[in-house]
């Protein structure tokens, strides 16, 4: 026991413990809003095809999804970050999150028109959000191998990873997943801005990879027939009132929803846009369910919680000059905020709806997972910038 306590203490030397306590904190307002919107549509069966099913289901199983979660996150303390910087991990990964989205393909479940999701029996796998993590690991990995070499980047240099990361983006397209392409390819292009790669390179890279994406939203938002919801959406998005009684349904009933919670909210369970108004209050609407029963004074909070991980993210990348441990806070920085904003933007009306979950609130374990593996390995590498920057000032000392 005092050996196992020992290792404990030497794996927790230099973890930033405000990441581990906002994890938690999202987590359990997670787990109460996935109550308090699920408690009766559950109980009349409105979430599981007319099933009713007892009233805290889902609240018992987001709590089994956090507490995974929370394992991944204390055996993370045992594991160094430079794992991840060794060839055949990489190469496993890879083959690992190709392989799954390849059987989604194949084998996958067709949920609201998106084949994404892989049966397990006991759980579905939604393989694109792991995509996310690959591209965020594979891309950095790639980058500091190159410049920790002191050899500057040429673009054909970037091209043969960029098209394989690309190739698993096609992967997903073809599950119908546009929100979760999207968001991939935002997180790559924030890793590649944030690089310490000469910016000639990285206007050439971005004016490559336009043409592709404009020809393909083009494509899809002017002559895929089975894709003319997603015009919907950007109409309902510009004037959502007027299609209130149709399409616009959802986004005007939650932007009352969002209206009525007012400063503290109608309080914990009392809110009404969960009692039929929204189709899944207990995922992609739960910031709305939040904003409701717990006012601004909610929103402030789980906002300020948000903005922590990221703002520590951005003070740790520029802590340290080592290429792979800069990007990989910057790749998890952009992961944390530009799905929580897409989400909070959708709901909100600041942007289209696309589906997305809000990181660590939103019922799901696919979610719960990548969000917990990202974590992790957001702790793993500022407990590495921490202890290089403490033997670096116990030298200073010395000297």
């Amino acid at each position: 026991m005092k050996k196992f306590l020992r290792t404990l203490r030497n794996a927790t030397k230099g973890v930033d413990l405000s990441l581990i306590i906002t994890f938690i904190l999202l987590g359990f307002i997670g787990i109460i809003m996935v109550y308090s919107a699920s408690m009766v549509p559950a109980s009349k069966g409105s979430l599981t095809g007319g099933y009713p099913v007892a009233s805290n289901h889902f609240m018992k199983r987001q709590a089994i999804y956090f507490v995974i979660g929370l394992i991944i996150i204390f055996f993370s303390l045992f594991v160094r970050i430079d794992f991840f910087k060794s060839p055949n991990v990489q190469l496993v990964m890879l083959l690992v999150t190709f392989g799954l989205l390849a059987l989604t393909l194949l084998i996958g479940k067709e949920i609201n028109g998106s084949k994404n999701w892989l049966n397990l029996g006991f759980f579905s796998l939604q393989s694109s959000e792991f995509l996310k993590l690959a591209s965020i690991f594979y891309f950095s990995y790639i980058i500091d191998r190159r410049l920790s070499r002191q050899r500057d980047y040429q673009i054909n240099h970037l091209i043969p990873p960029l098209l394989l990361l690309g190739f698993g983006l096609v992967l997903v397209l073809l599950q119908g997943d546009l929100g979760g392409t999207m968001l991939t390819v935002v997180i790559i292009g924030c890793i590649l801005l944030y690089s310490d790669i000469k910016n000639k390179i990285k206007v050439q890279i971005f004016g490559i990879a336009l043409l592709p994406v404009a020809m393909y939203l083009i494509y899809t938002l002017l002559f895929d027939t089975k894709n003319i919801y997603r015009i919907k959406r950007i109409a309902v998005f510009l004037n959502p009132f007027k299609y209130e009684n149709n399409e616009g349904y959802q986004l005007t009933s939650a932007l009352i929803s969002i209206g009525n919670g007012g400063l503290f909210g109608k309080g914990l369970g009392n809110g009404v846009s969960k009692l039929g108004y929204l189709p899944e209050p207990h995922t992609d609407f739960i910031f709305t369910v939040l904003s409701e029963e717990l006012g601004l004074i909610g929103v402030l909070i789980v906002l300020g919680l948000y903005g922590l991980i990221v703002v520590k993210s951005l003070i740790y990348a520029n802590r340290t000059s080592n290429h792979f441990y800069k990007l990989i806070c910057i790749g998890i920085g952009s992961y944390i905020f530009i799905q929580a904003f897409v989400n909070i933007g959708g709901v909100s009306g600041t942007i289209p709806l696309t589906g997305v979950t809000l990181p660590l609130l939103s019922y799901g374990g696919s979610s719960m997972l990548s969000v917990s593996i990202a974590f992790a390995a957001l702790i793993m590498t500022t407990r590495k910038i921490n202890r290089e920057r403490t033997a670096h000032t116990k030298l200073q000392a010395i000297k």
